[in-house]
């Protein structure tokens, strides 16, 4: 589990579990196991690697980053601390939450990071830091850690400084201080691409993509999606990551913004200025372009109304074949106006202000709004909206049902849920998602009908599976038997007791 969502395409899928299978997951034989004490919130999705060598011994081996600004490794199967690093810089701290209480009460590694087994010596793991030094001057640094000993690889850290000329001719330069990166990290074609929000909409901010050589770290690529506008779009997808497909092109959804209503010749916003959109991004001399993009007909309205495609993230379905038998390339997303969208990667629709010429939009499927990243598995689609059930939608003839074919007893308050699957192959699907509630809830459910409740923490007696507070935007990690939850101040790990 290299990286967020266990796939670049971000389907939330582990189709290599073993371990666990629906007959097995239950209150009497499946339960926590452990909590790995660390310094700090741990918002990122933790990472793993089996029979990892360190020290000449082989570990399993779960990696977390905190809001402290530390990375740890742990041995997955004891508990013990193989390492930790502090990414902090000689003097400084953690960022203060900048006035906003988005990321509170401080700011180190937010963003899940992404492991590269072959890049370096051991293998190496990529994670982004804020930090702040005695005199209040921000900090953004791009770091490459040795995953087996946590030293720094490649020359790094890097600072994060990009400029960016727009099409209007004026000229952007990155303030550490204005932005977070909240966003996974991507990993695609040798570029680490970070991608970067604002504090609570706190003006200046714009659309900052930048991609690093992986071996260099050197600066590769930057694009501006809001080069033109102080007030954003932004990226954020309540933590969810950039997608990629087999061609290298790169997609995500952005946050509520500028959006130029005035087209060029190829029907692009004349100055580059996308907010509330699918983009998808490609590749270009000096960085990235807008290959292609979609933004629904309302925008200026729903951006006035705070009203974000960005709170959700992206997931790039499998090619699917629609009823008259061509193969589609098909990518969901869905934000705060509850609505599913459903977008043809091959040509994605444009603007029109008066209508959307998108694949299938479904309006009103997810009333309570996304802050969350959907899952994909065999023909379905998972979705959790903000006080409102898990839902499972079938995926049939490239077409997402317009009813959930089955959905949870529980409903998830804010931020609604981030499902995770594990199975083995098509088989032994479990749904996974956890409840910010207090105390937290673990939930497991059978895939083939989430009425079918498996499990929770909350069922043992005596609390025995309970493990703190709830942390938003949380994503489960299923691998080898074992299930890591990120909370506020550890990672609870489940298994078979």
């Amino acid at each position: 589990m290299t990286t967020y969502r266990d796939d670049v395409s971000r389907t939330g899928a582990n189709l290599t579990e073993s371990v666990l299978t629906p007959a097995d997951v239950n209150t009497s034989s499946f339960g926590l196991l452990r909590l790995l004490s660390v310094d700090g919130k741990v918002d990122a999705q933790p990472l793993y690697l089996s029979h990892l060598s360190i020290g000449g011994v082989a570990h399993d081996v779960v990696f977390v980053a905190t809001e402290n600004g530390s990375v740890y490794a742990f041995d997955a199967q004891t508990g013990a601390t193989l390492w930790q690093v502090s990414l902090l810089g000689s003097g400084e701290s953690p960022s203060d939450d900048r006035g906003c209480g988005q990321i509170t009460p401080e700011i180190g590694v937010t963003s899940t990071p992404v492991i590269d087994p072959s890049a370096g010596p051991h293998g190496a793991l990529f994670a982004v830091a804020m930090s702040k030094d005695a005199s209040s001057n921000y900090y953004q640094r791009l770091h490459a850690l040795d995953i087996t000993t946590g030293a720094e690889l490649f020359n790094g850290p890097v600072t994060v400084n990009p400029t960016y000329s727009s099409a209007a001719g004026g000229e952007k330069t990155f303030s550490p201080g204005q932005y977070a990166e909240r966003a996974a990290l991507l990993l695609e074609n040798d570029t680490i691409y970070t991608s970067w929000t604002s504090h609570c909409d706190a003006q200046p901010y714009s659309g900052w993509i930048v991609g690093y050589g992986e071996s260099t770290l050197a600066q590769t690529a930057v694009l501006n999606i809001a080069a033109d506008s102080n007030g954003g779009p932004s990226i954020w997808m309540s933590g969810g990551g950039l997608a990629a497909d087999s061609s290298g092109n790169i997609y995500l959804l952005t946050a509520n913004g500028a959006f130029d209503t005035t087209l060029d010749a190829s029907g692009f916003p004349q100055y580059g200025d996308y907010g509330n959109s699918f983009l998808k991004l490609a590749a270009a001399a000096g960085g990235l372009a807008v290959a292609d993009y979609f933004t629904m007909s309302n925008e200026v309205a729903e951006s006035a109304a705070d009203e974000d495609l960005g709170s959700g993230g992206v997931l790039l379905l499998p090619d699917l074949t629609d009823s008259s038998g061509v193969v589609r390339h098909l990518m969901v997303g869905a934000g705060k106006d509850g609505n599913l969208y459903v977008v043809n990667r091959d040509d994605m629709g444009e603007f029109s202000a008066s209508g959307n010429g998108i694949w299938q939009e479904i309006d009103g499927l997810l009333p309570g709004g996304v802050y969350s990243s959907p899952a994909y598995f065999n023909g379905t689609l998972y979705y959790g909206d903000v006080g409102g059930t898990l839902k499972a939608f079938t995926v049939s003839g490239a077409q997402v049902s317009t009813a959930p074919a089955s959905q949870t007893a529980t409903q998830f308050p804010y931020p609604g849920t981030s499902p995770a699957v594990s199975a083995n192959g098509t088989s032994n699907g479990i749904v996974w998602a956890v409840e910010n509630s207090s105390p937290a809830v673990l939930h497991a459910y059978d895939a083939t009908n989430l009425a079918t409740e498996l499990y929770n923490s909350n069922q043992a007696s005596g609390g025995r599976d309970q493990f703190g507070a709830g942390n938003k935007f949380i994503t489960p990690t299923i691998a080898d038997g074992m299930v890591f939850v990120g909370t506020t101040d550890a990672v609870a790990v489940f298994g078979e007791r």
